[in-house]
């Protein structure tokens, strides 16, 4: 939190303790949660935080590259803190199981595309959609 708290400072900002707990629940948490069960989260522990208020604190985080907001194929955004080495996901088109992994060939690509082409990349993003072990149809197997 310390490192969260001097980024958040530095640029001039307060951490007040809504984005506090917003940061705690996305650090505690083992799954991509997106801005509903944060609120859930954050009720059990200050029940006169809003809705409102976390959508406020996530954008600010969000812009502040302290939180990242994914996809993962449905209509509404997931979140996570930041990570320190770049990861992409898959989900499971049936169970809604997320699987994070790393792929530096994706990170090669994007340097490549950058050099080749002048391009200055802000942000990669690889999603992979399927069906995991458990729901995939009999039969199927990656090559």
């Amino acid at each position: 939190m310390d490192e969260y708290t001097e980024q958040i400072r530095s640029s001039g900002r307060r951490l007040t303790r809504q984005r506090k707990l917003v940061l705690e629940i996305l650090e505690a948490s083992q799954e991509h949660l997106d801005a509903d069960m944060i609120y859930d989260r954050a009720r059990a522990r200050d029940p006169n935080i809003g809705l409102a208020t976390i959508y406020r604190s996530l954008g600010l985080l969000k812009e502040m590259g302290l939180v990242q907001e994914h996809r993962l194929g449905e209509n509404h955004g997931h979140f996570e803190t930041t990570q320190s080495t770049p990861h992409h996901h898959f989900t499971c088109l049936k169970c809604g199981r997320v699987v994070e992994f790393e792929a530096p060939q994706v990170m090669d690509a994007a340097r490549t595309l950058c050099k080749s082409e002048g391009l200055q990349v802000t942000e990669v993003h690889l999603h992979l959609s399927g069906y995991c072990a458990s729901c995939r149809e009999d039969g199927f197997a990656c090559e």
